[in-house]
């Protein structure tokens, strides 16, 4: 069976490549009938926090990527890593180590001086006649492993193909640190083993500890994972992906408007394709999905094709979820949509207008919320001409059937009767009761508003327009 596994850190967010990671190896395990695996790597005392952990379950949660096993923690496993460490003592594979950090530094410092790579030295790998000084008192000691100084390492990976790497390049990395946690390229060794991870799909960022790994892992007799190392994202202008390229929480998109779907449907895209299929959901995507298909080249992500995307998803979906997905953004800017027209229908009214979430809940505003139009647009967008078919819609809201048809051939009859066209009342209708001369269809949204809402706004809004709108009379004057 094959098994994947994604196993962040929790000393952060669950960022766009994190996410774009976990949807790969997800969607490889389901598309073959196998399991993936949570591991949350929580070694890195000092930097991680519940914070991140949480930010990271909850990411995953909310992208709809469920996980058969876990989620496991590293600190959890100490007991685990030293018996497994013990085990390579006795084989010989790895030794104790207790040169100080000063020495250490000192060490590579000279190393830069003769123009050489800075590494590990070797000074306490045991050799046949080779001497070792007595271990120092009080000294707590590091674990090495002791890598092959022959031949290479060599292996397929599924993304990159064939890479070899020769031992000699390779120092005696540490294993286990002085206080008894494991280091990431031991611990990691020692979960996908345990754990029977078949696949490692990770970022190409973990390329040159695939060799360390191997060599671990062929120390203990374990089996060989396959690996598929996933190229980097870049920003749109081909620079490291950061915050201001929209690097942010997955978290930070759900709360800025994204739909999960839409987020997924663009990570897939990052460098990864299936023909010409731009718009898809997440079961086609593990039906065409093989990891052997990613892209040898960093992908780039573009905020401005997201937000496209989100706004094609946002057009199909579900009136009553999206509902429920804008009373928070609307409960945040202080408004009760209990009180106005169902928001049910706003929304349904609304969502071809806009890209996220947060923007469907601004422009649900006009429906909750009376806005007065700024002075200056009054005096440029309202001609005295209109008061009077101004005042005549007002006379007419009163008694005219509410509904879309009658609502636009009041308009029509109004406009005609006054010698305008319909644009010419349409825009001042809608400055004087929603603030804006940007609206869906006026009709439907006067029906949408009703008619109590409508003729109160107007009793609001009239004597802002009469003391902006020169030589106007009062309305209803003779």
């Amino acid at each position: 069976m094959i098994r994947t596994r994604f196993a962040p850190s929790p000393t952060g967010y669950l960022h766009i490549g994190g996410a774009r990671t976990a949807l790969f190896s997800w969607a490889y395990a389901r598309k073959h009938g196998g399991q993936f695996i949570l591991r949350i790597e929580d070694t890195d005392r000092e930097r991680s926090t519940l914070e991140a952990e949480r930010a990271i379950l909850d990411g995953l949660e909310w992208l709809g990527l469920d996980w058969d096993e876990g989620p496991y923690y590293q600190m959890q496993r100490l007991a685990r890593y030293r018996e497994v460490a013990e085990q390579l003592i006795a084989a010989g594979h790895a030794y104790h180590c207790y040169a100080s950090r000063e020495e250490l530094e000192a060490m590579r410092e000279e190393q830069r001086a003769r123009g050489e790579k800075p590494r590990y030295d070797g000074r306490w790998r045991p050799e046949p006649d080779k001497p070792l000084p007595e271990p120092p008192a009080g000294v707590t000691p590091v674990l090495r492993f002791r890598n092959p100084q022959d031949g290479s390492v060599s292996f397929h990976d599924l993304i990159k193909g064939p890479i070899t790497v020769a031992n000699s390049e390779l120092d005696d990395l540490v294993l286990m640190r002085a206080d008894g946690i494991p280091t990431y390229n031991f611990g990691v060794v020692v979960d996908d083993w345990d754990m029977g991870i078949t696949h490692v799909i990770r970022g190409d960022d973990h390329v040159n500890n695939t060799p360390r790994q191997i060599n671990i892992l062929k120390a203990l007799g374990a089996p060989i994972p396959i690996y598929a190392h996933v190229p980097m994202i870049l920003g749109h202008d081909g620079e490291r992906l950061s915050k201001r390229h929209g690097a942010v929480s997955v978290l930070q998109y759900r709360d800025d408007g994204y739909l999960p779907e839409a987020l997924i449907n663009y990570l897939a895209r990052l460098g990864w394709g299936y023909g010409d299929a731009e718009k898809f959901d997440l079961k086609s995507f593990v039906k065409w999905f093989d990891v052997a298909d990613v892209s040898h080249s960093a992908a780039r992500f573009d905020q401005g094709k997201l937000t496209w995307l989100n706004q094609q998803y946002l057009k199909e979906a579900d009136d009553g979820r999206l509902a429920e997905l804008v009373r928070p953004f609307l409960a945040r800017q202080g408004i009760e949509p209990d009180g106005g027209p169902a928001l049910l229908h706003v929304v349904g009214l609304l969502k071809e207008r806009v890209s996220t979430i947060e923007e469907l809940a601004d422009a649900a505003h006009i429906f909750y919320r009376q806005a007065l139009p700024a002075a200056a647009e009054l005096q440029d967008k309202i001609d005295a001409a209109a008061l009077p078919a101004l005042e005549a819609l007002q006379t007419i809201f009163a008694i005219v059937p509410w509904d879309r048809s009658s609502l636009n051939q009041a308009l029509k009859d109004i406009a005609k009767q006054h010698g305008l066209k319909l644009g010419q009342i349409g825009i001042p209708l809608r400055l004087m009761l929603f603030g804006t001369a940007q609206t869906p269809p006026i009709d439907l949204t006067l029906e949408l508003l009703g008619r109590e809402e409508t003729l109160r706004r107007f009793d609001t809004a009239r004597p802002l327009v009469l003391v902006q709108v020169q030589g106007a009379k009062p309305f209803g004057a003779a």
